[in-house]
């Protein structure tokens, strides 16, 4: 990107800016090949950890990709190259694969690991702009993040170059999660905290259960199935047999498609309740109840052992007081 006149205005320069760097990630769609999938095999058959390395605004692109290697399934960490040289070697292993990031790939400190990392039998990945580089001669495989111009207007400041080096790592990171098999089960165990995590929570830490269950028998009164779902404020009863085993429920909308007299004094729950109620597992994740109750228009789900026998009930509000959506 060459500079411009004084004239050009703000709107204009950051669109240029936003342009050059989209230009950086699609110059690298072609380049996607058989290195890439060499470097993605490494990667997935690694018995240790991978260590991701670089310096400055290269060191910065390092620790994010190694929190989504991390955060998807593929234990990984930053190492800070001048504290490597430094002491820190240690920490490298043979079973590990060494990511090293480098725009010119003649970084010092990471041209003065190479020696090291061969000598510990780590194996190394390489990502630089240069693949003709110190360190792109010298690693295992070496991954073409070359870009045509910074976004920079004096060409200068690291700007295309980070962005194209950032977007190769989730390339690499989303590719190991699909072919590891990464499943969301395993996600929510690695993000239990935060909007993420209560997206993935199990719905059994959010029903209600015990004393908080609506449970009326199939030969309870009305009246009785009526104080019940009133007090337990969920909008619905379960019915179960003498095993607790689920074999209906009884809604608000059951009561008014029911309401007579003669249902409300003589009628008990058996008389009106739906004898077919949408059921989950304990373990079920809370944003596939919300997919269900949004896909069968209702707004609880009865949670059920694998013998059928409730255990619980899940109500929309519960989902939607979380704030988890």
């Amino acid at each position: 990107m060459t500079p411009k006149a004084d004239t050009e205005t703000s709107l204009d320069l950051a669109r240029r800016v936003l342009r050059t760097e989209a230009d950086a990630i699609l110059g690298l769609v072609d380049r996607v090949g058989e290195s890439f999938e060499r470097a993605v095999r490494l990667l997935f058959e690694c018995q240790g950890r991978v260590i991701v390395t670089g310096m400055g605004k290269s060191g910065i692109v390092c620790r994010k990709i190694a929190a989504t290697l991390s955060s998807s399934g593929t234990a990984a960490f930053f190492l800070h190259p001048a504290e490597a040289i430094h002491g820190d070697l240690g920490v490298i292993r043979s079973e590990d694969v060494v990511l090293a990031l480098s725009h010119s790939g003649e970084t010092e400190e990471l041209v003065r690991l190479l020696e090291a990392i061969r000598r510990i039998g780590a194996r190394l990945v390489a990502m630089t702009g240069y693949v003709r580089s110190t360190l792109g001669q010298a690693a295992d495989v070496t991954l073409d993040c070359s870009i045509a111009e910074e976004a920079c207007p004096m060409n200068l400041v690291p700007t295309a170059s980070t962005t194209a080096a950032l977007a190769l790592g989730d390339a690499l990171a989303m590719t190991l999660l699909v072919r590891k098999g990464f499943r969301e089960e395993q996600f929510a165990s690695l993000h239990p905290g935060g909007r993420l995590g209560k997206r993935l929570m199990r719905i059994e830490q959010l029903m209600h259960g015990g004393p908080g269950m609506p449970i009326v028998r199939p030969d309870t009164p009305m009246r009785d199935v009526v104080h019940e779902m009133t007090s337990k404020r969920l909008g619905m009863a379960c019915v179960i047999d003498a095993d607790r085993r689920l074999i209906g429920v009884v809604t608000d909308g059951d009561l008014r498609r029911h309401w007579t007299a003669e249902n409300i004094y003589t009628g008990t729950a058996a008389a009106v309740m739906t004898r077919t109620p949408v059921t989950a597992p304990r373990d079920l994740l809370a944003v596939e109840a919300l997919r269900i109750m949004e896909e069968r228009k209702i707004t609880s789900v009865v949670v059920v052992d694998a013998d059928g026998r409730a255990e619980g009930v899940l109500h929309l509000h519960d989902l939607w007081r979380t704030q988890m959506f």
